[in-house]
């Protein structure tokens, strides 16, 4: 596998705030705890040493070990569990919602950077251990952003009801789904291997979190990849104190106000991510999911019944700590609160919301995580790179929006010369002369003389335009080429990683497909990689 790379800001596919980041721009620093390079880690190693306690190592090795109970793990895994339970084993976290059969390529991605990441720190760190942990989002409820996964420009859906957190959904109705993937893969070794894949997670687990957890298994468990539910009992016993001081005090929503507060007073204009609610819990119970809040004195749970006093809420969380289900805001400190964690690797708009959120963490004295931008990555097969040498395309030409890449090559392989802006350099110094002999005679004149020169000025650009065009109906076999092949790589006008499922990728390239991703992959390179098969 070739690999080149372009710079996450020449992609046009990332924000200002995460470009900024990467950059390591003075006006954000106050808003992470320490920068992604490798010499940085040995103080977050110091710090999370320093305040995360045995007895939580204990509670999150049985957790973890109840939770695997199903699984036959590889001696790997089981291995880092136990290493758990030492005060020199820490771990490296990406989270990723429950997505049908992984939903689009990018799931591959943050955990192979999750992964690569630790083997990094361990060469770097020797004496400590390094644990890679994907946070399956078990207690989300958005079903219909999971409910499907893309295969060949079609769209592989799974067509049923679900109320409440999405882990708790029955796999009943799946065969259906299989059936129709099935006809999709067609017949060949590495399709037989993909149905078998997800027959396995899919229909032989009883619902959507231990579906998940057999697939991320089965594809990463020989790396030693750990994989978590939050949705536990034990470890949600550790988020309590934190959760009764949200309910009480309503920390979460003041610092992470008064941090977007200041965010929005830079002069970079950063948009937001997400806006905290006073209370940034949900009541979780059966086939329910629905946001806790505070109305005078009481506590009421949106769309039920339910309503507790202020001392009722307590007790209610003091017994039944598992009913209570961080949302975006307090999640990434439930994660942080039960895992020696060091690091999290996220999207940028993941990253773009944790940057909020230092000043919560700060108010209840937990360690706030290292942040890193997941690898991103384009494949390009042989032949298409081969195609791309033949339009006279580069890689980095494809990341331009479509009809800025055709106008652009038009006027490179058009034999006439399509850009006026010489002609409009010296209608300019025309006009320069002009306004001269206004300013000289009388100044009411400049007004006419401006609205000549912005009339003769869109007369050009009118005229560009319907040369462009006439060329572009000539060039047309290489308009459509070129069309072809960004729409290839870039389904939908978006980046590929976004829209493709890893099974197109594993038809072609089989068991090779996540080794070579491994080798090419290196997290702590923050580029765009465009990986040529």
């Amino acid at each position: 596998m070739e690999v080149s790379c372009i710079p996450f800001r020449k992609t046009g596919y990332f924000s200002e705030l995460i470009c900024d980041y990467l950059e390591e721009k003075d006006s954000l620093k106050t808003y992470y705890n320490r920068f992604s390079n490798l010499k940085e880690f040995k103080d977050q190693i110091s710090e999370k040493q320093a305040n995360f306690p045995l007895a939580t190592r204990k509670v999150l090795h049985s957790a973890l070990n109840a939770q695997y109970k199903e699984i036959d793990a590889s001696k790997k895994v089981k291995q880092n569990i136990n290493f758990l339970q030492e005060d020199n084993t820490f771990t490296v976290v990406t989270g990723h919602q429950l997505n049908l059969f992984t939903g689009p390529l990018y799931f591959l991605y943050k955990i192979i950077s999750t992964i690569n990441l630790t083997s990094a720190l361990k060469r770097e760190y020797p004496d400590f251990n390094f644990v890679p942990v994907y946070w399956m989002a078990t207690e989300d409820h958005d079903f219909e952003e999971i409910n499907f996964f893309n295969f060949k420009g079609k769209k592989i859906q799974w067509n049923t009801s679900s109320d409440g957190a999405v882990g708790h959904l029955s796999t009943d109705g799946l065969e259906a789904v299989l059936e129709t993937f099935s006809k999709e893969l067609g017949k060949s070794t590495n399709a037989d291997k993909l149905k078998e894949l997800f027959r396995k997670a899919y229909i032989d687990n009883a619902n959507l979190t231990q579906a998940t957890r057999f697939l991320a298994d089965a594809l990463f468990g020989e790396y030693g990849l750990v994989i978590i539910d939050g949705d536990d009992s034990g470890l949600k016993e550790l988020l309590a104190p934190y959760a009764k001081q949200e309910l009480l005090e309503h920390v979460s929503f003041h610092r992470v106000e008064e941090t977007i507060s200041e965010l929005q007073q830079l002069p970079d204009n950063y948009g937001i991510q997400v806006n905290p609610r006073e209370i940034n819990y949900f009541y979780l119970t059966k086939g329910v999911r629905e946001r806790i809040v505070q109305k005078g004195k009481d506590y009421f749970v949106l769309n039920t019944e339910l309503v507790f006093t202020r001392d009722e809420i307590v007790r209610e969380l003091d017994a039944h700590p598992e009913r209570f289900s961080p949302n975006v805001i307090t999640r990434p400190l439930y994660q942080e609160v039960i895992l020696p964690n060091l690091c999290y690797i996220g999207g940028g708009g993941e990253l773009a919301y944790w940057l909020e959120l230092k000043s919560s963490f700060e108010a209840v004295n937990v360690t706030f995580p290292i942040l890193l931008l997941r690898n991103s990555a384009l494949v390009i097969t042989e032949k298409q790179y081969d195609k791309l040498g033949k339009l006279n395309l580069t890689p980095e030409d494809l990341f331009l929006r479509q009809n800025t890449l055709i106008n652009k090559k038009i006027r490179e392989i058009s034999n006439i010369d399509i850009d006026f802006s010489s002609q409009k350099k010296h209608l300019e110094a025309q006009f320069e002369g002009l306004y001269k002999i206004a300013k000289a005679t009388d100044k009411s004149f400049l007004g006419a003389v401006k609205a000549q020169e912005i009339k003769q000025k869109k007369g050009l650009d009118h005229l560009e335009k319907r040369l462009l065009k006439a060329q572009k109906r000539k060039l047309k076999d290489q308009v459509i080429r070129m069309t072809e092949i960004q729409n290839e790589l870039f389904p939908n006008q978006a980046l590929q990683e976004r829209y493709l499922n890893f099974s197109e990728l594993y038809l072609e390239y089989g068991e090779e497909l996540i080794p070579s991703l491994m080798k090419s992959l290196l997290p702590l390179q923050t580029e765009f990689f465009v990986l040529k098969y």
